[in-house]
């Protein structure tokens, strides 16, 4: 991750990859969200969230967080704001709808909305093999034991396609989550696409550095899969790999496509894989929570989002405001299209909110049992544990956000520390929006917009 001269005066505790990064996605978001059609009872004032409400502040006045904030919208009116807390302990900067946060995987729903605008075009298709694209995929082999000798394979019997790279479920492992020899070559192959700190973690490996997309892609390809495609859900890589799918297909990099094709017309002018100089001023602190203090891991002045990435992550490389993220959520209510600015048919954004999992994967054990998952995030599948309608996905420094197209509103919940298991704010997220939505109408709310 790099070295500076701050190393030495930074006592960190001892964690691992898995530790700080292994909740990338938020293991219960939208787990227990009602269904019902309350949420039409949103109402404006911060009052009608007492909940949330009471949730951000006491975050922030116990010094839990140094900020926090949550942006919620019906449809696609602006969105209301609760906020408290500044952009650093000690700092005089309050957190608002501007700020920008480390979003990580939070990153994932937005590169596979990119995806999906490319098989609209016609450049991909949902079950193409993904060695039509990248044909050092054409014989992939896999692992007799997920956590076993990588030289111990047996042939690949399904190709990897599009559906099982959007839906985790492509056999690809993750550093942050595989165990084993498989997770050591990834390390000695530079296939951990995150970025967390310019200074050193103590127990927090890094490995080879990251290379150039094509030689990822190459690395990732010359090494076993830990499943066999389509038949088990596990976090992975695949969407960073996605990535180039996007750079071979459209000729464009992938930050670039977004650029044009999303970020731009959608009006979200705070996207960024790296940090402006000129935007650290708007940058929050990311810190470690550790026996009741936080523990700064990538204070926004000496950032490593300052510094350019390999390539564009596409699973967890976004900085961005909650204005922003926002917007997308809006885009993703209005099935494609924003304020009357359409940048895919609504066909294209129902498919991609939809459940796109193969038919005979396993999920037993997995962070989405008993729902579904689209692409690059996860799904309702119309029960109440899984309410129908629902879609989103959250980061790895506590951020999660979701939409709720069966009620017409959409939420971001943001703050920054790491794990983000570390507090119950981002598995919870949704809970607290719903509780709220609940007693709005319990006292008889009406149907205002916020």
């Amino acid at each position: 991750m790099g070295n500076d001269n701050r190393a030495d005066k930074i006592a960190l505790p001892v964690f691992s990859r898995r530790s700080v990064l292994g909740v990338i996605g938020g293991s219960a978001l939208l787990a227990g969200a009602p269904g019902t059609a309350f949420a039409r009872t949103l109402l404006r004032p911060a009052t009608r969230f007492p909940v949330l409400t009471k949730i951000i502040n006491d975050y922030v006045a116990q010094k839990k967080v140094a900020g926090m904030l949550a942006a919620i919208g019906r449809d696609q009116s602006d969105p209301m704001v609760i906020a408290a807390g500044t952009q650093k302990l000690g700092g005089d900067r309050p957190v608002d709808i501007d700020s920008l946060w480390r979003l990580y995987s939070q990153t994932k729903p937005v590169t596979g909305m990119a995806v999906m605008m490319l098989i609209e075009d016609g450049l991909l298709k949902l079950d193409q093999p993904l060695a039509d694209i990248l044909p050092e995929f054409a014989d992939m082999r896999v692992l007799q034991d997920p956590e076993g000798p990588i030289d111990d394979t047996v042939p690949a019997r399904t190709q990897i396609t599009i559906r099982h790279l959007l839906t985790h479920t492509a056999g690809l492992g993750y550093s942050i989550i595989s165990k084993g020899p498989i997770q050591a070559a990834y390390f000695a192959k530079g296939i951990t696409p995150g970025v967390v700190s310019r200074t050193p973690i103590p127990g927090f490996e890094s490995g080879l550095a990251t290379p150039d997309i094509a030689t990822f892609s190459k690395n990732l390809a010359s090494l076993p899969l830990v499943y066999e495609p389509g038949t088990k859900w596990s976090y992975s890589v695949s969407i960073d790999l996605l990535g180039y799918v996007v750079e071979v297909v459209s000729g464009q990099p992938l930050d670039e496509f977004l650029q044009k094709r999303m970020f731009d017309p959608l009006g979200m002018k705070d996207m960024f894989f790296r940090l402006p100089v000129d935007r650290v001023k708007d940058f929050t602190d990311n810190y470690i929570p550790f026996n009741g203090a936080l523990i700064p891991i990538d204070p926004a002045e000496n950032s490593i989002y300052l510094d350019k990435p390999a390539f564009a992550f596409g699973g967890a490389g976004l900085v961005g405001s909650a204005a922003d993220y926002d917007r997308f959520l809006a885009m993703l209510l209005g099935f494609g299209t924003y304020r009357g600015t359409a940048i895919m048919q609504p066909e294209t954004a129902k498919k991609g909110m939809s459940n796109l999992l193969p038919e005979s994967v396993n999920l037993s054990g997995s962070w989405i049992a008993n729902h579904g998952f689209g692409a690059g995030g996860r799904v309702g599948i119309g029960t109440k544990a899984s309410p129908a309608g629902t879609y989103g996905w959250g980061g790895a420094a506590g951020t999660a956000a979701f939409v709720d197209t069966a009620n017409g509103f959409r939420a971001g919940g943001y703050t920054q520390y790491m794990p983000a298991s570390s507090y119950p704010f981002q598995a919870d997220f949704p809970k607290y929006v719903y509780a709220d939505m609940m007693q709005n109408k319990a006292i008889g709310g009406g149907k205002t917009s916020p």
